[in-house]
């Protein structure tokens, strides 16, 4: 078996390879460092969110999406972290069943385990533990490379001059 035009394909493989592989050849395997978003006192002392951490890091802007589609188009103002489950069949099953078992526990110091009820709202819910939204939210949006258009509607915090 011979290979015929291996005058153009092989240059072509080693070619796309080095493409393929600049990104991390240039970076050098020393990607930036995390950004660490600083937790108002308020949010410390609150010692839970509306979801789980882990949650709230991969998955707020569609649970805030969710928030105004539900309060626009339903009129549904209120939030109760054992009943109000916005996952969908996109979710991993065991994670639905991690966050259900998580809501649902009987430990009373688990965060979400209260079943409080929270208004819909990233003014008024959100922005009231994280209003340092230059060392909370522009951190990790910044380190992303994102721009989410909250602002567009929303008045953006004013925040104390430390």
């Amino acid at each position: 078996m011979t290979f015929y035009d291996r005058g153009t394909i092989l240059p072509g493989l080693i070619i796309g390879l080095c493409l393929f592989l600049s990104p991390f050849i240039y970076n050098g395997g020393k990607a930036g460092k995390a950004p660490v978003p600083e937790l108002t006192p308020k949010a410390k002392e609150a010692k839970q969110c509306v979801a789980p951490k882990p949650y709230m890091t991969a998955w707020h802007m569609q649970l805030l999406d969710n928030w105004r589609q539900e309060v626009v188009r339903e009129g549904s103002r209120y939030f109760n972290a054992n009943q109000d489950l916005w996952w969908n069949n996109q979710f991993d099953g065991q994670l639905l069943e991690k966050w259900r078992r998580f809501i649902t526990s009987s430990d009373a110091s688990t965060p979400g385990a209260t079943g409080k009820t929270y208004y819909k709202s990233l003014q008024v819910t959100c922005m009231e533990c994280h209003s340092n939204k230059s060392k909370f939210c522009d951190e990790c949006h910044n380190y992303l490379g994102v721009s989410p258009y909250c602002w567009d509607c929303h008045v953006q915090p004013k925040e104390d001059k430390q």
